[in-house]
């Protein structure tokens, strides 16, 4: 497999899409992809809170995980997984065991060491 196989995973904090930032997303990852060499195997997209994490979307990405269907996981910033840090943290860090990166196009692989630290420098 020559390029990394990626999921791209689009969240908004809204009960509709009626502007169509959920597509903006996708199609900002999609590209980004590209860029990166990042064959997009599957998508998923969430409409609601990021304080809650049963989002459907959200599941498909640790089912497809699990299963070791793609390397890479795509989201616009770390802030679509979740908004509630220690929750996020653990979303990450249940991808990570599975071996999957997680790249922003904003802020390029985000790292649980990264994220940990951060959470350190802000208490």
């Amino acid at each position: 497999m020559d390029k990394k196989s990626a999921w791209i995973y689009c969240r908004i904090d809204a009960p509709e899409d009626i502007h169509g930032v959920l597509k903006g997303q996708y199609e900002r990852l999609e590209t980004y992809a590209a860029q990166m060499g990042f064959a997009v195997v599957g998508s998923s997209q969430d409409l609601g809170s990021g304080l809650h994490f049963d989002h459907p979307g959200l599941q498909t990405v640790l089912e497809a995980a699990k299963a070791g269907s793609f390397h890479i996981l795509l989201v616009d910033s770390v802030s679509r997984i979740g908004r509630d840090m220690a929750k996020t943290m653990n979303f990450i860090q249940t991808i990570s065991n599975c071996g999957i990166s997680i790249y922003s196009p904003m802020e390029g692989e985000i790292k649980l060491s990264d994220l940990a630290m951060l959470l350190f420098q802000l208490r």
